[in-house]
């Protein structure tokens, strides 16, 4: 009598895996900017896919480490189920590169003072800091998970964002093809925070610098966007943003401030001869205000508009 040897299940290796890494070096890029350096042999096997791609930073917990931390594929529903305490922070980055035959990943930090777990952290990190790091694994068919920056093929791309977006879009900037078009807004605490990034030739890189210490965001980046807007869609006479323009987009960014308001949504670009496509991130109240602005005002098909509310003016991080 034959009998049938069923055949072993064979998984796929999950997108993204737990990679175990210590401090390598932390360098103070401007006053607001530290770049980690994160190394350890397990990151050998980081995805490289590179662009925006988002990984989770899992901080500490003093005189525990991560002794609770669960690291397999259902590790987030596992750390759910843990009680509050012993519960590690974690939070969203955005990988700034990644060198795999040194076993290194760099994560730029924009530092905000003591008012968040992950500010606090990269402001004091030192050589041997140990840190648990969500990230794609490169063995994976799914690598390419997390990578929010989808334009498909078109003429144009607008980048904006804070200080929060600034290495994301600095690692955009660095793999756009050097026939690209089109602009980088980029607004940042102070003069200070200028960072070097190559770019193509046809795009225009602007770093705006708030007017102080407490400006509210959004306050130079809005009228950026707008008068780039008008420069690049309409014809060479027409009026620029004014002030007027700018401090209703912000008062409509306040109103937009709301529970109810979607904070990503990221479509699958389109291909369209002529097209433009914008890549929005930031503070979640004047990227919504943002996107509305490019879709109902300057005419841009919504499914070629990316938005991501990084974080919510009066909260830590977005839930």
């Amino acid at each position: 009598m034959l009998t049938s040897v069923a055949e072993p299940i064979i998984r796929p290796r999950p997108a993204y895996r737990s990679f175990r890494a210590a401090v390598a070096r932390a360098e103070r890029l401007s006053p607001h900017f530290v770049r980690v350096t994160f190394a350890g042999e397990e990151l050998a096997d980081f995805g490289t896919a590179g662009l925006d791609q988002r990984v989770k930073l899992v901080f500490p917990i003093e005189g525990r480490g991560f002794a609770d931390f669960p690291e397999g594929e259902d590790w987030y529903r596992a750390w759910r189920e843990l009680p509050a305490e012993r519960r590690n922070v974690f939070r969203t980055y955005t990988v700034r590169a990644v060198r795999p035959h040194l076993r290194e990943v760099d994560v730029d930090f924009a530092l905000h003072g003591d008012l968040g777990p992950a500010s606090a952290w990269a402001a004091r990190a030192t050589a041997g800091d140990e840190l648990i790091i969500i990230g794609p694994d490169e063995r994976s068919p799914d690598r390419a998970v997390g990578i929010d920056f989808r334009p498909g093929i078109v003429d144009t791309v607008l980048l904006a964002g804070d200080e929060t977006a600034a290495p994301a879009i600095c690692a955009i900037l660095e793999q756009l093809p050097a026939d690209a078009s089109g602009a980088a807004l980029i607004e940042v605490p102070s003069a200070e925070d200028v960072l070097p990034v190559a770019a193509p030739a046809a795009v225009e890189v602007r770093w705006l610098a708030r007017s102080a210490a407490d400006a509210v965001h959004g306050e130079r980046l809005v009228p950026a966007v707008r008068d780039w807007v008008a420069r690049a869609t309409t014809p060479s006479d027409a009026a620029p943003a004014t002030d007027a323009s700018a401090a209703a987009a912000l008062a409509a960014a306040e109103r937009a401030d709301g529970d109810d308001v979607p904070l990503w949504d990221v479509p699958e670009g389109r291909s369209l001869d002529g097209a433009c496509y914008a890549w929005l991130a930031g503070e979640a109240s004047v990227i919504t205000a943002l996107r509305r602005f490019l879709v109902r005002d300057a005419g841009l098909d919504r499914r070629q508009v990316a938005f991501m509310g990084y974080w919510r003016r009066g909260r830590a991080e977005l839930e």
